[in-house]
């Protein structure tokens, strides 16, 4: 008998922790504070060179961007819009209309990852860039600059 009220009264004591725990768990509130900080901007400048594909009047071609990231993480740039006037350089005072548009990607190659403490990592965009058969005949040869704003995530 008193092995047995004395299994009963652990068992009481065992429920009730447990109980009591259960509750606290079920009850408990809690509040914390966090902290994020932002990186260096990455930049982005107009790629040297002659891209894969020439623009002509009436087809489209390449458009290659140097993505700079000086952070010490990596980025991915997961779109590309295009942001403003597209202009010829300047020895092509004849290029009036240019009849060039920017169609941001929708797919491959992006999302692209941009190395960590990177300068002028080469995006090629194919196919963004196309000519009217409207352009001027004074943007034979030029090169045009097509601003444009990235987005990009850690």
């Amino acid at each position: 008998m008193k092995r047995r009220t004395l299994f009963l009264a652990v068992l009481a004591l065992v429920v009730s922790l447990s109980a009591g725990a259960a509750f606290a768990y079920f009850t408990s509130s809690g509040s914390a504070h966090g902290s994020a900080s932002t990186g260096t901007l990455l930049t982005v400048t107009a790629a040297a060179g002659t891209p894969s594909t020439p623009l002509l009047p009436g087809g489209t071609g390449d458009v290659a961007l140097k993505v700079t990231n000086p952070n010490s993480f990596a980025v991915t740039l997961v779109s590309v819009a295009g942001n403003g006037t597209i202009t010829a350089d300047g020895g092509h005072p004849g290029c009036t209309t240019t009849g060039v548009t920017f169609t941001a990607p929708t797919g491959s190659p992006l999302p692209v990852t941009i190395l960590a403490n990177s300068t002028n990592q080469v995006v090629d965009l194919p196919g963004a860039a196309s000519m009217t058969t409207a352009s001027s005949a004074g943007c034979q040869g030029a090169t045009f600059s097509i601003p444009v704003t990235i987005v990009v995530h850690k």
